[in-house]
């Protein structure tokens, strides 16, 4: 829905009718991942896409239905490979959109959850889809975490207590509220949409009742370390990738708002000092992404020191020649990191695109990072095998390097030998 929230507000704030698809489940390569809405206005425009072109003329007609009665419907598209182009969607993927109506009385609550997405407040608004009793579907929960509290354990030294959550609206028991909140807030933490499915009263093992959820979290974070050339231009990448990017630099005459004018701040500081103390106040997470591009050893090691033992951090990438990411690791070793440790960075940073200008680094970086966050190869699809969009893993996970590397290499002797 954040895509097209500026025109469904527009409406909305106007008391217009607006007739809203939003795909609540995918299943094989789909094209558009679950949250992404459609909106036929009161004037029959079409704002935003639930499929990359593929059923939108049928959402539309349904959506325009859904507005005028006011009654949601569940509507699953999508057909074998064989027969795509009976229903329109090409790829061969099955989409489940949910149509519903959005006014003033159904969705009272829209402005209120504009301003705190505005504010960059974290919420998940869970909506029931599915249920066998009708009078269910469309009940909405809305969950918020609270911060966390930070008990003081010594100099630099802290504890993280259990999270905090306040909810309101509700669901139809207090059973189905308590198993969707838990698992609401599971969704909100990797930042991803997604519906799940319970027995009709929120019995965990059962099915019969769908509830979707719109994981509204914050932007994910990039932090470039380095204030060069090459971080405006890494900066720029994450802005147009959807990350609040924040740029680190001790030296403060090239750490400066008209140097990195995509950032979302500039931070004239450490950089081991600035990370630790970002981690210590519950701002880093597992999306966040690291990118240190200082390569100066007096800077990136003390750095390094805190980003590869961050928990859950979601990449850590170092920019440097062969000659001296082996100097790095050496100094690394020397301070107390383990092997472990170490191969949670990526170095030297990027995938192999032959890049040479700080642009085309950048989009080599970003490669690497996209890479990481959906489990990809970073090989051309020509010459792979298998589904183009992969499952949501809901976030990074930790790979070493060099069996990444290895498994790499081993598919491409591997289609070597067959040819």
């Amino acid at each position: 829905m954040r895509e097209v929230l500026p025109d469904l507000l527009r409406w909305w704030e106007a008391g217009e009718t607006v007739g809203m698809g939003t795909v609540v489940a995918t299943f094989r390569s789909a094209p558009r991942p679950p949250g992404a809405s459609m909106l036929v206005g009161p004037d029959g425009t079409a704002v935003g896409s639930v499929s990359g072109g593929c059923v939108e003329g049928a959402v539309y007609d349904l959506a325009q239905e859904v507005a005028g009665t006011g009654s949601p419907v569940l509507q699953r598209y999508g057909v074998s490979d064989d027969d795509a182009y009976a229903v329109g969607l090409t790829c061969g993927g099955i989409l489940d959109v949910y149509v519903e109506q959005v006014s003033r009385e159904t969705m009272p609550w829209l402005g209120d959850v504009a301003a705190e997405l505005e504010r960059g407040e974290p919420i998940a608004v869970a909506t029931v889809v599915e249920h066998p009793d009708p009078e269910r579907v469309g009940r909405r929960m809305f969950v918020r975490p609270e911060a966390p509290q930070v008990s003081r354990l010594g100099p630099g030294r802290s504890e993280r207590s259990g999270l905090r959550t306040s909810t309101s609206g509700g669901l139809g028991s207090e059973r189905i509220d308590d198993a969707v909140r838990d698992d609401a807030l599971g969704l909100l933490a990797s930042g991803h949409s997604g519906t799940l499915t319970y027995g009709p009263d929120g019995e965990r093992r059962g099915e019969g009742m769908r509830v979707f959820v719109w994981a509204f979290a914050p932007k994910p974070r990039m932090l470039v370390f380095g204030a060069i050339d090459f971080a405006a231009a890494v900066a720029r990448v994450g802005a147009f990738l959807g990350y609040h990017v924040t740029v680190c630099d001790a030296r403060p005459v090239f750490a400066t708002n008209t140097r990195f004018p995509d950032a979302d701040e500039v931070v004239v500081e450490w950089p081991h000092r600035y990370l630790a103390a970002e981690q210590e106040a519950g701002r880093i997470d597992r999306r966040t992404v690291i990118t240190v591009l200082t390569h100066d050893p007096k800077f990136d090691v003390p750095l390094l020191e805190v980003a590869l033992r961050l928990p859950g951090v979601g990449y850590v990438g170092a920019m440097g020649s062969r000659r001296t990411h082996e100097d790095r690791e050496l100094r690394l070793k020397e301070a107390g990191l383990t092997a472990e440790e170490i191969a949670r960075m990526s170095s030297p940073i990027g995938l192999d695109l032959g890049a040479r200008t700080p642009e085309e680094t950048a989009i080599s970086i970003a490669a690497e990072i996209i890479a990481g966050r959906w489990g990809g190869s970073g090989e051309p699809l020509a010459q792979t095998d298998g589904r183009i969009h992969r499952d949501d893993t809901g976030g990074f996970e930790a790979r070493p390097r060099a069996a990444s590397h290895l498994n790499h290499q081993q598919r491409r002797d591997a289609r070597h030998a067959a040819t």
